[in-house]
């Protein structure tokens, strides 16, 4: 399974949340305002997350320099400005693997560019929390592989994603929570005027760091 990578596809939605909490109708969708990220992650998704510099090292350990001297602000561990999260609009993403789990496999790829979409979900309907708050969602637009998940507000500098990754022929995405090697979790940041990148330390496949590279469409 690749996440974010290899297919046309990259869904990341905020309707997700944690058990207790319902997916895929309006009015059932956890807000980023309203609701601590901390309340909804599951322990292992909490320490992975605790886990973000050490993932960082770890990976950055078996990349070969050259791939990543080109662009060094992506691949700055401690590069993240103020006001994380993008302004609602049209994006490209693209992922890059760092790292092999195990040894095993190569330790940095890089996928082509994918329509993305960022924004409040009132923006593509309407969509709202219980508290009357729009759900902010990133979209990729299509494919076999969607992650769905929440984008929680944490910091000046960083915003949370939780999710799940909806996979082929599926209608809803899987609650998250329900099964470990779906969840996904990782930290949204602003590197650069009309940059940003999502940060996935020790996801369940292949790497053991994902980077999602964020840049307007236009």
């Amino acid at each position: 399974m690749r996440t974010w990578f290899g297919t046309a596809s990259c869904v990341m939605i905020a309707v997700c949340g944690s058990a207790g909490i319902g997916v895929g109708t309006a009015g059932a969708y956890p807000s980023r305002t309203s609701l601590d990220w901390r309340r909804v992650a599951t322990t292992a998704d909490r320490a992975r997350l605790r886990s973000w510099r050490e993932a960082w090292v770890n990976a950055l350990a078996q990349v070969d320099p050259r791939e990543v001297t080109n662009d060094p602000v992506l691949f700055d561990p401690d590069r993240s400005l103020v006001d994380p999260l993008p302004p609602s609009g049209a994006y490209r993403c693209r992922t890059y693997k760092l790292g092999a789990r195990a040894g095993i496999g190569p330790t940095f790829t890089r996928s082509g560019w994918f329509a993305c979409r960022f924004g409040a979900s009132d923006d593509d309907g309407g969509d709202s929390d219980d508290d009357g708050e729009s759900v902010v969602s990133l979209v990729k637009l299509d494919g076999s592989q969607r992650p769905v998940g929440t984008v929680f507000a944490d910091t000046d500098f960083r915003a949370v994603f939780l999710g799940t990754m909806e996979l082929g022929d599926e209608k809803r995405p899987m609650r998250y929570g329900r099964d470990a090697n779906r969840d996904m979790a990782g930290l949204i940041e602003r590197i650069g005027t009309d940059r940003w990148r999502v940060v996935l330390p020790y996801p369940r496949f292949e790497s053991v760091l994902d980077v999602v590279e964020l840049v307007p469409a236009s």
